[in-house]
């Protein structure tokens, strides 16, 4: 495989995938990025696994270890091919994961189902206001309707019937988790419990505002401290893509 590319990043919700773009494109004018999506058919059984095998299929025949990065399912996924083939994984970012990565937007969607007595709509209504804050009715509605087919389309194994759990723990490479104090679901005291397997090198940073999407609202100030991680462990690999970046548009 060519490596025309230095970071990889990863998705699995394709209604969802528009709230990384204003992040992927800062990064694009510092690094090579490739983004990798997964999409589950109807007939597949609801699991990560199936994902990272293909994962590993892309990523099989490249020369050199990648930056991986992900949000949400999407980086639950990195972390599980990270822990299983470290040795195609320079670094690891991870943003809205917590340290239980199955704690995830559709765990809390089917725990209200669970605990309370109301409606698919009402609980993705509800799964707005956190996921993204008070938006405009016509907006909000959108939002319903996006996450209620995200809901059908990631690789999520939880379900009315049971919520299920993943491996808690750290990896080999350097690892970074982002996250926002205003995030109801991987609230700060889920995003804390990462330090308990953190290694010197690894970092945590928190937005300070932004909710579960946090990297949508403030593309520039998390890019900012991703590529100041992703500098400490490839040095000179951010000024160097800045350059070819620059040639390549004048």
């Amino acid at each position: 495989m060519s490596d025309s590319f230095d970071v990889l990043w990863l998705n699995a919700s394709p209604i969802l995938k528009r709230f990384d773009k204003p992040l992927l494109k800062y990064l694009s004018g510092y690094m090579r990025i490739a983004q990798w999506e997964y999409q589950q058919t109807k007939d597949e059984a609801s699991s990560i696994d199936q994902a990272v095998e293909l994962l590993y299929d892309f990523l099989e025949w490249r020369d050199r270890p990648v930056h991986l990065a992900g949000h949400g399912i999407g980086g639950a996924i990195a972390l599980t091919f990270a822990r299983r083939f470290p040795q195609k994984v320079r670094s690891l970012t991870l943003l809205a994961v917590a340290a239980q990565p199955a704690n995830n937007w559709h765990a809390h969607y089917y725990f209200q189902r669970q605990l309370f007595s109301i409606s698919r709509e009402l609980v993705l209504a509800s799964s707005v206001r956190s996921l993204f804050g008070n938006q405009p009715p016509h907006t909000a509605k959108k939002l319903v309707a996006a996450l209620d087919k995200d809901l059908e389309q990631s690789p999520s194994s939880h379900s009315l019937f049971k919520l299920v759990y993943l491996p808690k723990g750290g990896v080999s490479m350097p690892m970074m988790v982002c996250g926002s104090k205003s995030d109801p679901i991987v609230n700060p005291t889920a995003l804390h419990d990462w330090l308990n397997w953190f290694k010197p090198e690894d970092k945590l940073w928190e937005c300070p505002q932004g909710y579960h999407f946090f990297h949508y609202f403030y593309p520039q100030q998390v890019g900012e401290q991703i590529l100041s991680f992703w500098e400490c462990h490839h040095p000179h690999l951010v000024e160097a893509s800045a350059l070819s970046f620059s040639s390549s548009t004048n």
